[in-house]
C-alpha cells in the first residue's frame, strides 16, 4: 500500500492518494484546492482511481471534489449527512462499518461524529486510519463548527474507536502532519485528561462564539496546542456544556 498526501498551504488541509500498488488500483480521500500532484500522479502510473471518499462535509475538505471525481472517473462516497449537505456530487452513501474494496485496499469506514454529525474516518488494510478532523497530532478537533454534534459525540469517537485501534495504527488527520495510536494516547493532552492522567484547569475565561456579540463565561479545564501552531481549549460554561474552541476565542482570566 502506498499513501501520499498534499497539503494546502493556507489551512493546512489535506487530501490523500491511497493506491494498493505503482499503476493499480486507488482512492483519493478529500478535497484541499491542492490535490493536482496527487491526480498527476495517478495518471502517470496508470493507476486507476475507483473512489473520491469524503470525511466530512466542510468546505476545506471538499474543494473541487467534482472536479476531481470526474477527471479520474471515481465515485464519490459520504456519509449521508455529509451528503445532504453536498448533494448530487454524492454517488453513494455509507454508513459504520461499511467496506469499500478497491484492487488490493480494504477500506472501513468508521463514524466519527464531534466535529462534525457525517463525519467518517477510514481505516485502511487495519494499518492506517485517515481521521479527518476529529483526531490530529497533539491536539483534537473543535465541537462548535457548523453541523458540529458535539463534544461528547467527539470524545468518544477519539478514545472509543480511534484510539481503540492498535498502537501501531497510522494516523492521518485532516490537517498537517501524521501521527500514531500510540504516541496520541501517550502525549496529546486532551487524551490525557480524558483518561484521567492531568486535572482540570479552573481558570476563570470568555468565549466568543461567531456570528454573536456576547461572550460567555465559561471555566478554562484545558489549554492545549492546536496542529498550525496556535492553541484549542477545552471550556466548560456555566450550563455545564462544554466544548473545544480555537483559542483566538478565548479570552483568559476574563470573566
Amino acid at each position: 500500500m502506498i499513501l501520499q498526501r498534499t497539503e494546502q498551504s493556507q489551512w493546512l488541509s489535506n487530501s490523500y492518494l491511497v493506491v494498493d500498488e505503482i499503476g493499480g488500483h486507488g482512492v483519493l480521500i478529500d478535497g484541499n484546492g491542492a490535490a493536482e500532484p496527487l491526480c498527476e500522479r495517478a495518471e502517470r502510473e496508470g493507476t486507476d482511481v475507483t473512489h473520491v471518499l469524503v470525511t466530512h462535509a466542510h468546505w476545506d475538505h471538499v474543494i473541487e471534489i467534482a472536479e476531481l471525481a470526474e477527471r479520474l472517473g471515481a465515485r464519490v462516497l459520504a456519509h449521508a449527512d455529509a451528503a445532504a449537505e453536498l448533494g448530487e456530487v454524492v454517488d453513494e452513501t455509507l454508513e459504520d462499518g461499511d467496506v469499500v474494496e478497491t484492487g488490493g485496499l480494504r477500506i472501513e469506514a468508521l463514524s466519527t461524529p464531534g466535529h462534525a454529525a457525517g463525519h467518517l474516518a477510514y481505516l485502511i488494510d487495519g494499518t492506517d486510519c485517515i481521521t479527518g478532523d476529529t483526531l490530529f497530532r497533539g491536539t483534537v478537533a473543535g465541537t462548535r463548527a457548523p453541523g458540529a454534534s458535539g463534544l461528547e459525540d467527539l470524545r468518544r469517537s477519539i478514545m472509543e474507536r480511534l484510539l481503540a485501534l492498535p498502537p501501531s495504527t497510522r494516523i492521518h488527520p485532516g490537517h498537517s502532519r501524521p501521527t500514531t495510536v500510540a504516541e496520541e494516547w501517550e502525549r496529546n493532552p486532551f487524551v490525557r485528561l480524558w483518561r484521567g492522567l492531568e486535572e482540570e484547569g479552573s481558570e476563570p475565561c470568555t468565549v466568543a462564539r461567531p456570528g454573536q456579540p456576547e461572550r460567555e463565561e465559561a471555566t478554562l479545564l484545558l489549554w492545549g496546542p492546536d496542529y498550525d501552531g496556535t492553541n484549542k481549549a477545552l471550556v466548560r460554561f456555566a450550563s455545564g456544556e462544554e466544548a473545544i474552541v480555537g483559542g483566538s476565542q478565548v479570552e483568559r482570566g476574563a470573566g
